[in-house]
């Protein structure tokens, strides 16, 4: 496996991306800055019902369908283990079939406390090789002015009438994502090329499909893995070499265009570190090149033409 770096842009139009429970639930913001934020945790939560969804075992779920600790959910897991184990013993070989088993401990990590009747227990951690940053607004957002809802039903059986609630939403928010994959620490979780094919296919899908009442409203716009050859080498944010055209009162994607002209220049001068580059890009989203729109496969120069792995079958 090598090294990669994941740019992922998607779209969120009159919904609430990432809710503050520290602010009313409002959508996450840099005040200062006027954009908002994603955090890591709601990107890995859109992943990890993904593969629910196809029926593969994550650590952070529920079981039969009631949130419990880390005990018991290594318990349930650890009944389809052949052998009886004790989880503050584990020996290597149930620790690999472990890790076999959850797709997103091998991806992302995990830290497991695990209580033990008798005696002080004990704890596994294991660092993700695949990591994101918080992801953020490229552009300026604004909240929607009107934000009270009603509903039905009474908060209380004294009230007479329905009670009133906050919504809390953004007309329009590209956010964009930077993360990593560590071929290093893929070692330690046991992840393996498949394993990254699948996460290439739940960044692209997941969204859409996971939408709730206040999500519904996102979509993927574009996704880029660049696949490195040297494992010691790391380009850096390419969210950094992004600019939009307009950055302030955009509505929708038609408003939308990037100039990915340092994007380009970037990945032509570490065109010698790069194995893959491995695309999917909605062609709603216009990215400009050298005033040229096209889709972003045609925009690169032959030399990284050579190099892409379109993940056109991946749409959504």
């Amino acid at each position: 496996m090598n090294n990669s770096e994941i740019l992922f842009l998607y779209d969120a139009k009159l919904t609430n991306p990432n809710g503050d429970i520290d602010d009313e639930n409002r959508p996450r913001m840099d005040y200062e800055r006027s954009i908002n934020l994603v955090s890591d945790v709601r990107l890995k939560r859109y992943l990890r019902d993904y593969f629910i969804n196809k029926e593969l075992e994550v650590y952070a779920g529920q079981v039969d369908g009631k949130t419990v600790n880390a005990t018991k959910r290594l318990e349930n897991l650890f009944e389809k283990y052949d052998e009886k184990i004790n989880l503050t013993k584990l020996p290597e070989p149930a620790k690999q079939w472990m890790l076999d088993q959850l797709i997103d401990v091998r991806l992302f990590g995990a830290t497991m406390p695990i209580k033990s009747e008798g005696s002080k227990g004990g704890s596994l951690t294991y660092t993700g090789p695949v990591q994101f940053n918080w992801g953020h607004s490229l552009n300026k957002v604004s909240l929607v002015e009107s934000s009270s809802i009603t509903s039905h039903f009474s908060s209380s059986d004294a009230n007479e009438r329905g009670s009133i609630g906050k919504d809390y939403r953004l007309y329009y928010s590209l956010i964009a994502f930077h993360g990593l994959i560590s071929a290093k620490r893929a070692e330690h979780t046991r992840l393996a090329d498949q394993d990254v094919q699948l996460l290439d296919e739940a960044i692209v899908r997941s969204i859409p499909l996971q939408a709730t009442r206040s999500k519904v409203g996102q979509y993927p716009r574009l996704y880029l893995r660049v696949e490195y050859n040297n494992p010691e080498f790391i380009s850096g944010d390419l969210r950094d070499y992004l600019r939009l055209e307009e950055q302030e009162g955009l509505r929708s994607v038609a408003e939308t265009k990037v100039n990915i002209d340092l994007l380009v220049d970037k990945l032509v001068q570490v065109s010698d570190q790069i194995e893959k580059i491995h695309i999917w890009h909605d062609p709603a989203l216009e990215l400009e090149h050298k005033e040229e729109t096209k889709p972003l496969t045609e925009l690169l120069p032959p030399t990284l033409q050579e190099k892409v792995n379109s993940l056109e079958g991946a749409k959504v």
